[in-house]
């Protein structure tokens, strides 16, 4: 394994007992290329609980991270009044945090954590915790990842989230 893998694996072993609500709405929710990353680096044991669907609250996505895995810019959440964002919201023990933290890029630096208001599609409200791009790291600079998107697209689908925000998510990358 590598270096990434020991810092989760110490962190794991500092964690606390409670739970967490994290907000997908990426390429977590491809859960194919979610089981493949999760084998390549070596967190087979840990698995991705249920997810329910919701909308982040007064956001929306912007490609704004260049990615050279992804070959292209990939998206992160912008605030943006009255808009919002579907996804999945997963209950994530503490000591499987750092595992959610490593595949969302926070290892690395590449994404920060952001807390989200989240209206679940039963209508109840709670906060969660998103990824989104550090802010350091953003930029409009080149094209956006067709790979990424048609992950998005993928995900989005196999999550059963909206048909017109799965139809938008191309448009969404011009």
């Amino acid at each position: 394994m590598d270096a990434h893998h020991d810092i989760v694996m110490n962190a794991r072993a500092k964690a606390g007992e409670g739970t967490r609500f994290y907000f997908g709405y990426s390429t977590i929710l491809d859960r194919a290329a979610f089981e493949e990353w999760r084998g390549q680096h070596g967190y087979d044991f840990f698995e991705l609980p249920t997810g329910q669907a919701g909308e982040a609250k007064d956001l929306t996505l912007i490609y704004d991270f260049a990615s050279r895995w992804w070959g292209g810019r990939v998206a992160g959440l912008k605030d943006a009044p009255g808009q919002a964002v579907p996804g999945l919201v997963f209950e994530i023990s503490e000591k499987d945090w750092p595992i959610i933290q490593h595949k969302e890029g926070v290892v690395t630096g590449m994404c920060v954590e952001r807390p989200v208001r989240v209206q679940l599609a039963d209508g109840r409200e709670l906060d969660a915790v998103a990824f989104t791009t550090n802010p350091q790291r953003a930029t409009s600079d080149g094209p956006v990842s067709a790979r990424f998107v048609e992950a998005l697209v993928r995900g989005a689908t196999a999550a059963k989230l909206p048909a017109d925000w799965i139809a938008r998510l191309p448009a969404l990358a011009r």
